[in-house]
C-alpha cells in the first residue's frame, strides 16, 4: 500500500502526500519526541527570514469556535541560526525537508535562496507571498500578480529546487495570481494561507490579538480553501498542494478529489499529533475501496462532468 501513496511535486518525490503546513510545525524537532517525522511526506519548515525576528508583540493566539487565530508576525531565529543549528538535525531525516521563505523586499527572497541553493539537506523551496511589501505600504506582495511574476522569475534564475509559491487567499482572484506563479516558472503552488480576521474581548472592549487582526486556521476555512484549490486546478497546470482545516482523512481525499497532488496539515497537529498516521491510513483505506492503484488517478476527479 505505501508504493500507492507516492506522489511528486516537479521533482520532488514524496512516499505519501501529507506535509506540514508552515509555521504549525517549528522545523520539526518540536514534534520529534512524540511522533516518527518520517511518517510525512514532506516537512515543511517555520518561514525563514535573513535577520532574525521576534515576532509581533502581546496575544498572538486566540482560539475561535472552529479554529485559532494567529499573529506570530513570523518569528524565527534567522538564517544563519537555521543553517547552524537546524540543518544538522534535518540531515538525519528521510523525509524531505521544504524550506518556507519569507521577506520584506524582494532581493531578501533572492539573498534566501542563494544561501539555501547549496543545501542538500533542503530538497524544495515555498515561497511565501503574504508577506507585507515595505515598498508597496505593506500590501502583501501575493496581492499583486505582477510582483507574484517577478519574485518566481528571478527565483528561478537562482535555484534548481523545486519551487513552490504559496498564495494568500486575500485577494480578488486567487486564480490569476496563480498563472502568474506558473508562466514564471513555479514547479507548484500551496493554498490557501490564513484568511484575515479579528476577535473582540467585549469585557475590555478591546482587539483580543496584539496586532489587531491575524490569519484564521482551522475547520472554518476548509470550505473557502477547497473553494480556491478546484478553482485553480482548472486554471494551471502544475501542481498543487492543497491546505486548510483539513482535520481528518475524509478531508484530505476531498482536496486531492478537487485537484491538489497533495495536502498540508496545520492546525490539527496542535490538537492531534498523530493525525498524519491515521489521515494517511484513511487515504490507504480509500484507495482500497474505491480501486485506486496510486493517488494520482484521484486528483481532480471531482472534476468530472455529473452524470446524476
Amino acid at each position: 500500500m505505501a508504493s500507492k501513496l507516492k506522489t511528486r511535486i516537479g521533482s520532488l518525490e514524496m512516499n505519501n502526500p501529507l506535509l506540514t503546513a508552515s509555521g504549525t510545525y517549528g522545523n520539526g524537532r518540536e514534534y520529534s519526541s512524540i511522533i516518527d517525522l518520517n511518517c510525512w511526506g514532506a516537512l515543511v519548515t517555520k518561514g525563514l527570514t535573513l535577520e532574525p525576528r521576534a515576532g509581533n508583540s502581546g496575544v498572538r493566539i486566540v482560539e475561535t469556535p472552529a479554529g485559532i487565530l494567529n499573529s506570530i508576525g513570523l518569528q524565527n531565529p534567522g538564517i544563519e541560526y537555521f543553517l547552524r543549528e537546524e540543518v544538522p538535525f534535518l540531515e538525519e531525516l528521510e523525509v524531505p525537508v521544504i524550506a518556507n521563505i519569507a521577506g520584506r523586499r524582494i532581493r531578501d527572497y533572492e539573498e534566501l535562496a542563494r544561501r539555501l541553493d547549496p543545501i542538500s539537506a533542503v530538497a524544495a523551496l515555498e515561497v511565501n507571498v503574504s508577506c507585507p511589501n515595505v515598498r508597496e505600504g505593506g500590501l502583501a506582495f501575493g496581492t499583486n500578480p505582477d510582483l507574484v511574476f517577478e519574485i518566481t522569475s528571478r527565483l528561478r534564475k537562482i535555484t534548481a529546487k523545486p519551487l513552490i509559491i504559496k498564495l494568500t487567499p486575500n485577494v480578488a482572484s486567487v486564480g490569476a495570481i496563480a498563472v502568474q506563479a506558473e508562466k514564471a516558472g513555479a514547479d507548484a503552488v500551496s493554498l490557501i494561507n490564513t484568511l484575515m480576521g479579528m476577535e473582540i474581548d467585549i469585557e475590555r472592549q478591546k482587539p483580543m490579538l496584539g496586532n489587531i487582526v491575524g490569519g484564521l486556521s482551522g475547520p472554518a476555512v476548509k470550505p473557502v480553501a477547497l473553494r480556491m484549490v478546484y478553482q485553480v486546478f482548472r486554471q494551471i497546470k502544475i501542481p498543487i498542494i492543497g491546505m486548510g482545516g483539513i482535520t481528518k482523512g475524509e478531508d484530505a481525499v476531498a482536496f486531492l478529489l478537487a485537484g491538489a497532488r497533495a495536502v498540508a496539515l496545520g492546525t490539527v497537529n496542535f490538537v492531534n499529533p498523530q493525525a498524519p498516521v491515521e489521515i494517511k491510513e484513511y487515504i490507504g483505506q480509500y484507495m482500497q475501496r474505491h480501486n485506486f492503484s496510486n493517488v494520482e488517478e484521484m486528483v481532480g476527479l471531482a472534476h468530472q462532468e455529473r452524470e446524476d
